[in-house]
């Protein structure tokens, strides 16, 4: 049984090695004269997109003015009629335009296509003929620039509010402030800097002074002294009488 099933598959093998081979002895036997061959072809096609290059630059005068005879839309037969040249051709030219353009291809009623080719000018014409154009009355167009000329309207002044000046901050007020951020008994770095009206790098800088007290005794507004803890990292009130 296993010696039927070898014999096949050799069988099958040789049978797709014959093809290949004789493939191969072709190719190796005629491989210069494809290769001529297929130079041929490509100088074929190489000298006939030469040649339809330079009869479109012919045919580019009569397609320009057909497509301001006709707005835009030309069939091939409208171009082969004015270039005198066959349908077909006409056809291979309007296509290449189309995909260069972007233009759109419609089916028309005679079971052709037609090709529209809208450019700005051609819309504006199209426009310009269908619309009219409305006349617009020189008064109107000068009060219009004047109006946009007209500084505009000043805002009334509020005179209260100029005139009117916030009431000064009383001495209890102040004292309520401190009491508020004394509610802890102390103040932190910044707290106290606000408070002496001064940078918080200065007060840092100045904390550990001997004179930190009197310091900051001329600059508080209630001419309170000021200590600092190195325990708490906090500024302290001095009491009277205290150094």
């Amino acid at each position: 049984m296993s010696e039927k099933i070898i014999d096949s598959s050799g069988k099958g093998f040789l049978v797709l090695l014959l093809p290949i081979s004789f493939l191969i002895i072709f190719l190796v036997a005629t491989w210069k004269i494809l290769l001529v061959m297929l130079m041929v072809i490509i100088g074929f096609r190489a000298v006939q997109e030469y040649q339809w290059q330079k009869w479109t630059e012919q045919v580019n005068p009569i397609f320009n003015e057909l497509l301001w005879e006709t707005q835009g839309k030309i069939t091939a037969m409208d171009l082969a009629i004015k270039g005198n040249f066959s349908g077909t051709t006409a056809k291979r030219y309007l296509d290449g335009k189309a995909s260069e353009f972007g233009a759109s291809i419609q089916p028309s009623q005679d079971g052709g296509e037609v090709y529209y080719f809208i450019s700005a000018s051609i819309l504006g014409d199209i426009l310009d003929s269908s619309e009219p154009v409305t006349q617009v009355s020189p008064s109107s167009v000068t009060q219009r620039n004047l109006s946009l000329l007209a500084p505009p309207p000043t805002p009334p002044v509020n005179l209260e509010s100029e005139t009117e000046a916030p009431p000064p901050q009383t001495h209890q007020a102040v004292k309520r402030s401190l009491e508020q951020q004394l509610m802890f008994g102390s103040l932190i770095q910044s707290e106290l800097a606000k408070r002496l009206n001064v940078y918080s790098s200065t007060v840092y800088k100045r904390r550990n002074d001997p004179d930190f007290s009197e310091w900051s005794r001329n600059r508080d507004p209630d001419s309170i002294a000021w200590k600092y803890s190195e325990k708490t990292k906090e500024f302290f009130p001095l009491e009277e009488g205290e150094t």
